[in-house]
C-alpha cells in the first residue's frame, strides 16, 4: 500500500478566544499546498482513501489534495489524526482500511514526523515536515508491526523549483 502523510498548509495565527482547531489555510498555503500537490500528481500518486484530522486546516488542506490528484471519494475525519494523536492509533486506522491500494493521511505535527519514524520501524527517526509537505512510504498493511519503505518526500521549495 501506498501511505502519504500531509502536513497542513500554512494556517492563520491563532486568534484568543478562538479554538486551534478553527484555524483556516492562508492564502500562501494554499498557493504552496497546490504546487507540492502538483508534483504529486506528476509521480502518479492516486490515494484510493482520503482521512484527515478534523481541524479546519487540515480539512481544507484534504479538500485541495482531492482536487489536485483527482480523487473523487468522501473525505474521511479521523480522530486519530489529531496533533496529539497516536502513532499506534493511525495504524490501526491504516490497518482497518488495508484493502486500500492508497491511504493520504491530512493531518499536523508532532503526529506526522512521529508516525513516519513508527512506520519505517526506526523510533528515534527524526523527519522535518515542514507545512504542506508530503512523504510516500510503501507499507504493508496486513502486518500488525509496520513495516515502511520510504520512496520520497515532496517540500514547497522543492515544488516551486
Amino acid at each position: 500500500m501506498e501511505l502519504y502523510l500531509l502536513r497542513h498548509g500554512i494556517a492563520e495565527e491563532h486568534r484568543a478566544g478562538a479554538p486551534d482547531s478553527a484555524r483556516a489555510l492562508t492564502t500562501e498555503g494554499r498557493k504552496k499546498l497546490a504546487g507540492v500537490m502538483e508534483m504529486a500528481r506528476a509521480t502518479g500518486a492516486a490515494p484510493s482513501l482520503l482521512l484527515s484530522s478534523p481541524y479546519v486546516r487540515a480539512m481544507e488542506t484534504a479538500r485541495i489534495a482531492a482536487t489536485e490528484l483527482g480523487y473523487k471519494g468522501a473525505i474521511i475525519e479521523a480522530k486519530c489524526l489529531t496533533p496529539d494523536g497516536s502513532p499506534h492509533d493511525v495504524w490501526s486506522e491504516v490497518r482497518e482500511n488495508r484493502h486500500e491500494s492508497g491511504i493520504l493521511l491530512t493531518s499536523h505535527e508532532p503526529l506526522l514526523s512521529k508516525l513516519a519514524a513508527y512506520v519505517l520501524g526506526c523510533p528515534a527517526l527524526l523527519v522535518e515536515m515542514k507545512k504542506s509537505a508530503l512523504l510516500r512510504i510503501d507499507v504493508d498493511a496486513a502486518r500488525n508491526i509496520p513495516y515502511g519503505i520510504l520512496r520520497w518526500m515532496l517540500v514547497p521549495v522543492v515544488a516551486q523549483l
